[in-house]
């Protein structure tokens, strides 16, 4: 009991309202309770659910691009699984069958290391163990690795095909990549060519584009003198500049350009002992002239002649290192080529052509020119496996350019100091720039000259009537649909310029090249019984098979003799084995029978432009003619709260575990989807905090929700048009947001998703709507059509809601939707986003309310002094003066209950400007308003202050809507 103003007593009417009562706790307990869900799903095996409901609809294939199977996973992981997801969800909530197979990629260089590390610790030589049993050990590591981070992947909330993945190690997958690199070589495009590729002296294998970074390196630099020895200008020098001394030896040409101005320069003036002396002669780009000679220390220096292009052409230099135990004793030819600039160093590229993309590419297509020169085309072998000079570097065999770790040899100073002894160096410095580095080790990689196996991108496929992959692979770029849309052009571009795809690996653990090539003739062995029975064999026993003692000549059958064919032991480029998953998981339709090929989407980081999405395009069109995808869509990488990235010896990892741990998987989840992925992402401590801040709040509002429809009754359904304009809004507004929400869904747009319903449900419900319909909600009686329309309105509101948010908070909205179905084997992901009629659409409502809310917004605001000034204890003890004077607001108000839309206990309306001590709001002008007292006794049940309480006989302390309130509870016995 409570006392009164008057000093009476008040009866406590609390047990008489509808007050929202619900089990779904305001601290959500995420870390403890979403493993709750996570079993129960499991053993309800919703996926297997989720597939035979959708088995009629049309089929959405979101295509795993599979994980390294060799750590825990990091945020970058959880990000991408959990975009993977939220696409994957929403399209099956859209109406499509849309599964998830994952997948992980199992072979490679990595899990080869971690091997071998172990081996080092016990003293064991890989070189001693026999090849299966060392691949046997990878495919065990690989397994473990696999099993691990499903689970982590799981934990993340992830729905798939978990107990059914595909795995690139697994026996029908191994079979499948050597199907698809058997068919490469049957149409033609396979071949073995000796051709600079980038190496990784550490690794000791030849390395993709895709696994190259570009990483901060400090390069020795050079200024080198060719002296002329034939054509003009015999009594000068063409001058070259380098920042890979090691590839000296390696020189067979000069680069310049036709369209560059150069000419003859003498130095005329310089320090005693400098390596540039008074009286040489060099020829040099006029453009770079100046800091050629600044460089080298030259005090000053005249310009001679113009030395044009058809001097150029005609001249010969001698090596700079002529003389060196007689190995250079060569000419050195000028050839004009596209790829030289006046950017930098002198306007001549030195050209070794075992070490250079471009200075193979000019050296192939002058071999002509070469030999009517006289000149031998062999391009040399300088550089072995393991980074030291071999035989065809004179002078310096033995030396290395990078050891084991990484580090820098001393191949640069031999050849500086050689140089320097020969008097052809003028300059030398150091420069700090990008350099290409292994992205799995991060050491500098070289250059070199190996031979390799490639696919041709330009030579006409066989019996494709002069189609080339590259013109395969742009043609069906210009067909894919990219989000963002710029990824389009970057895939171009790296496919427009691209060299020919080098596939071959010299390691152990991998899908071996499938190919016999003939010992006399060179030629590539084309018979399908010889494939089939290698694809055969894979699919029974994997591809060890190939490794069996025998194995050729079970191969080979009896048409061939074993003696006459060499069996290629290299190892595909992993980048092939990912590049075919389309080939043995979306075609595989005795296994997964609801994918579809191509591919609805790949979706991956931005980085896979030169990796997955890189390497599916080029096999898919090698083997298929077209892309193995219909959309490409890309996310940015995680950096942390300040926009740096994460990096363990910077202590700012934020590890998935953890946030899991302390917060539970779906505020991960709010993040990724609250967050625009097309850029960089970045997480640290304040966001979490935001992120926890923003879940809290849609918490809230749905315990609310669900705590009022405890009380909700199917019988008492009210039609729309039988609604108040309140509840007509909220149907309004929810046929508006159904149609924003599916879009952005189907836009994958899931920072607007999460921007709508936040928006709607903080501002529109909780703020808003909720707030009007407490007390018609609590108080009303049983028979009020207010109430009734109330909770039509919530149970609708919670169905969309529910189901709109699931793809985004799968554990919560799980939580949120087995409190009211708490049935065995109901589940919202079970459902589809509900159909909103496209009627509840009234923009004419929409536009009035506008007017009605703008009105309320000055009346909260007046009132929100009144209560820090202490004049009032609840808006309910008011009674405001509106002055309105704007006639569209007073139409708008026509009618209308303010005081209820106000949460006052009265208001007055009047027409006019109102006094000048009135309270506006800028925003809203034409609005006034004067705070009063209610006038009345308060109600002890609904708390209005109103003259008729105490009007009614039998309930003399509460309003007469109260009064009938508590009469229809009594006759219903409650």
């Amino acid at each position: 009991m409570n006392d009164t103003a008057s000093g009476a007593t008040e009866t406590d009417y609390s047990a008489t309202l509808f007050l929202p009562e619900t089990d779904f706790p305001m601290r959500a307990g995420l870390p403890d309770r979403e493993p709750v869900w996570l079993q129960r799903w499991q053993d309800m095996d919703i996926y297997a659910l989720q597939r035979e409901q959708a088995k009629d609809r049309p089929l959405f294939t979101l295509h795993d691009g599979p994980p390294y199977a060799n750590g825990n996973i990091h945020i970058g992981h959880a990000l991408n699984k959990v975009l993977k997801d939220l696409v994957s969800r929403s399209m099956q909530m859209l109406g499509y069958n849309s599964a998830y197979v994952p997948g992980w990629d199992c072979h490679g260089l990595p899990i080869e290391w971690k091997i071998e590390e172990q081996y080092r610790a016990r003293g064991k030589d890989k070189d001693e163990v026999p090849v299966i049993e060392f691949r046997q050990e990878c495919r065990a590591f690989a397994t473990q690795w696999v099993d691990v981070q499903r689970e982590e992947f799981k934990r993340l909330g992830i729905v798939g095909e978990w107990d059914n993945p595909y795995l690139t190690m697994s026996f029908d997958a191994e079979a499948q990549i050597a199907r698809e690199l058997m068919k490469v070589s049957m149409s033609g495009q396979l071949y073995r060519g000796s051709k600079p590729v980038m190496w990784s002296v550490v690794e000791r294998t030849a390395l993709a584009e895709a696994e190259i970074e570009y990483r901060d390196y400090e390069s020795d630099a050079i200024w080198v003198k060719f002296p002329v020895t034939a054509g003009a200008h015999r009594d000068a020098a063409v001058v070259i500049w380098t920042t890979t001394p090691w590839t000296i030896p390696a020189n067979r040409a000069i680069s310049f350009s036709s369209r560059i101005a150069c000419g003859l320069y003498q130095v005329t003036a310089a320090p005693e002992g400098n390596w540039a002396k008074v009286g040489d002669r060099y020829i040099l780009a006029d453009q770079l002239a100046a800091e050629v000679f600044a460089k080298a220390k030259v005090e000053a220096y005249e310009r001679r002649a113009d030395v044009g292009a058809g001097e150029l052409a005609s001249i010969a230099c001698a090596h700079p290192l002529a003389g060196l135990a007689g190995g250079y004793e060569f000419a050195v030819p000028l050839l004009d080529g596209e790829h030289v600039t006046d950017d930098a160093g002198t306007g001549f590229v030195h050209t070794a052509p075992g070490h250079g993309l471009d200075d193979f590419g000019i050296w192939m297509d002058s071999t002509r020119l070469l030999r009517e020169r006289g000149i031998d085309p062999a391009i040399p072998y300088a550089v072995d496996d393991a980074g030291f000079y071999t035989k065809d570097a004179p002078g310096f065999e033995g030396a290395r350019v990078i050891d084991d770790n990484g580090k820098k040899g001393d191949a640069n100073n031999r050849v500086i100091a050689a140089l320097a002894e020969h008097g052809n160096i003028i300059a030398r410095g150091r420069l700090k720039h990008q350099y290409p580095h292994s992205w799995r080790s991060k050491k500098p990689v070289i250059y070199r000259n190996t031979p390799q196996w490639f696919v041709y991108m330009d030579k006409p496929i066989e019996g494709a009537e002069g189609d080339t992959l590259r013109a395969r692979a742009l043609n069906a770029i210009d067909r894919t649909k990219f989000y963002p849309s710029a990824g389009q052009n970057r895939l171009r571009a790296m496919i427009a310029d691209r060299p020919d795809w080098v596939l071959s690996r010299q390691r152990a653990w991998g899908v071996p090249i499938t190919v016999f090539v003939h010992k006399q003739t060179g030629e590539i062995l084309k018979d399908e019984a010889v494939n089939h029975r290698i694809a055969q064999s894979f699919e029974e026993e994997g591809a060890d098979a190939w490794y069996k003692p025998g194995a050729a000549r079970l191969y080979l059958g009896e048409a061939y003799r074993a003696e006459d064919y060499e069996m290629i032991m290299d190892v595909l480029d992993v980048w092939f084995d990912s590049g075919s998953t389309h080939s043995f998981v979306l075609r595989n339709k005795q296994k997964w029978p609801y994918l579809k090929f191509p591919a609805s989407m790949y979706l991956e980081g931005s980085d896979q432009h030169r990796g997955w999405f890189h390497s599916s395009l080029l096999e898919s069109c090698a083997t298929n003619g077209f892309a193995p995808y219909d959309s490409v869509l890309t996310h940015g990488f995680t950096m942390d709260g300040e926009g740096r990235k994460m990096s363990k010896s910077m202590g700012n990892v934020v590890a998935p575990q953890e946030i899991i741990k302390q917060y539970g998987a779906d505020i991960l989840r709010l993040w990724v989807a609250s967050s625009d992925y097309s850029e960089d992402l970045r997480l640290g401590k304040e966001i979490v905090k935001t992120t926890v801040d923003a879940y809290r709040k849609l918490r809230n509002t749905l315990r609310w929700l669900v705590g009022n429809l405890a009380h909700f009754r199917k019988e008492d359904v009210v039609a729309p048009a039988d609604m108040p304009e309140l509840e007509r809004l909220m149907l309004h507004r929810l046929a508006q947001l159904d149609e924003g929400v599916r879009a952005a869904y189907k836009d994958y747009d899931y920072r607007k998703v999460v921007t709508l319903l936040t928006n709607f449900m903080n501002i529109e419900l909780s703020a808003f709507y909720f707030d009007i319909r407490k007390d018609a909600l609590y108080c009303d009686p049983i028979s009020s059509m207010r109430r009734k329309s109330a909770l039509t309105v919530l149970d609708l509101l919670f169905n969309a809601l529910t189901a709109w948010l699931a793809p985004i908070l799968v554990f919560t909205m799980e939580e949120c939707w087995l409190e009211r179905h708490p049935e065995p084997g109901s589940s919202v992901h079970l459902q589809l986003f509900p159909h909103v009629p496209a009627e509840w659409r009234d923009d004419e409502l929409a536009g009035k309310w506008q007017l009605i809310r703008a009105v309320r917004r000055v009346v909260t605001g007046a009132l929100e002094i009144e209560r820090r000034e202490k004049r009032i204890g609840s808006s309910l003890e008011a009674a405001p003066k509106v002055f309105v004077a704007d006639p569209r607001h007073i139409a708008a108000l026509d009618g209308q209950d303010l005081a209820e839309i106000a949460i006052t206990s009265a208001v007055q309306i009047v027409e006019g400007d109102g006094p000048a001590e009135a309270f506006r709001l800028e925003e809203v002008p034409g609005i006034a308003v004067l705070p009063a007292h209610a006038e009345g006794r308060r109600c002890a049940r609904s708390w209005k202050v109103l003259p008729e309480v105490g009007s009614d006989p039998d309930y003399p302390d509460v309003s007469l809507r109260d009064a009938q309130a508590l009469r229809e509870r009594a006759a219903a016995g409650l």
